[in-house]
C-alpha cells in the first residue's frame, strides 16, 4: 500500500488499481448475470429447470461463486426460484402467473401512459415518433430472425409511450414486468393460428398517444396488453400445451 502510494507521488505506474479487481468480479457478474437472463427469457433455460452451479460454471465461463451471485440477482428479478438448501430453479410459466402479470401491468401501465400523455411536451412527441419509426421498421411483419431485434425496440417504444410521467419506480416495475412478459410472448408468436396486427396495435396507440387522446389511447394500450395472455389463455383452454410450441 505504502509503495502504490510512493509511486502514485511521483509518477511512477505502480500496476493496476486494487479496485481493479473488484471492477472485473463485478463485471464477469454482470456478464454472467445477462446471459442468464437472457438464456431464461429465451427458453435455453427451461421453465422449472434446476440450475446446477458447478454444471453451469463451465457453460458460462465463471467461477460457481460469480455463478451464484449472478443467480442470486435473477432470484430478485423473480426469474429464478431459491429452494432453500435444495439450489435453485427458474421460475416456472402458468396460466395463473400469466394472469397476475397482466393484471399488474394493466393497472401500472396505463396510468403512466395517462400521466405521460397529460406531461409530454415537443421533446417526448420526437422521441416517440423515433421510437415507433424504428420499430415499424422490424415488425411488418415479424419474422423470426428479427424477434431478439424487435423485443429491443418493442420494449423501447413502451418506454417512450410513458417517458413523460414522473415516477422513476414506474419505470423499473415496469421493466422487470417486460422481461417476464417476454417470456411468455415468445410461445405466443409460435401461435400458428394467431391472426395479430401487432404493427396496427403499435399505429392505434402511437396515433391516440401523439394527437393528445388520452381515453383512445389507454383503451388501445389496454387492448394491445391483453391479446398475448388471450391468445395464449384460449390455447389453454382448447387443451394445447403451449410451452411446447418453442424450442
Amino acid at each position: 500500500m505504502v509503495k502504490r502510494a510512493v509511486l502514485s507521488l511521483v509518477g511512477v505506474d505502480g500496476g493496476a488499481d486494487p479496485g481493479d479487481d473488484d471492477h472485473g468480479v463485478r463485471t464477469l457478474i454482470e456478464r454472467a448475470y445477462g446471459q442468464l437472463r437472457d438464456d431464461i427469457v429465451e427458453g435455453r433455460l427451461a421453465p422449472g429447470e434446476k440450475l446446477r452451479v458447478e454444471h453451469l460454471k463451465d457453460r458460462y465461463g465463471v467461477g460457481a461463486g460469480t455463478l451464484r451471485e449472478a443467480i442470486t440477482r435473477l432470484v430478485s428479478d423473480a426469474l429464478v426460484v431459491a429452494e432453500g438448501q435444495r439450489g435453485f430453479r427458474v421460475a416456472p410459466i402458468t396460466v395463473e402467473d400469466l394472469q397476475d402479470l397482466t393484471r399488474l401491468r394493466l393497472h401500472i401501465e396505463i396510468e403512466a401512459l395517462r400521466q405521460s400523455i397529460r406531461r409530454g411536451d415537443d421533446r417526448w412527441r420526437a422521441e416517440l415518433e423515433l421510437a415507433y419509426t424504428q420499430l415499424s421498421a422490424v415488425e411488418q411483419p415479424i419474422r423470426p430472425e428479427h424477434r431478439r431485434r424487435w423485443e429491443q425496440l418493442n420494449t423501447r417504444f413502451h418506454e417512450a409511450l410513458i417517458a413523460a410521467q414522473a415516477s422513476p419506480w414506474t419505470t423499473k416495475v415496469l421493466r422487470l414486468l417486460a422481461r417476464h412478459g417476454e417470456r411468455y410472448r415468445r410461445y405466443a408468436m409460435h401461435l400458428t393460428d394467431s391472426r395479430r396486427d401487432v404493427h396496427a396495435e403499435h399505429r392505434q396507440i402511437y396515433e391516440a398517444a401523439m394527437a393528445g387522446e388520452e381515453a383512445r389511447a389507454a383503451l388501445a394500450l389496454e387492448m394491445h396488453i391483453r391479446a398475448t395472455p388471450d391468445l395464449l389463455m384460449r390455447a389453454h383452454l382448447e387443451g394445447r400445451d403451449w410451452t411446447a410450441t418453442s424450442a
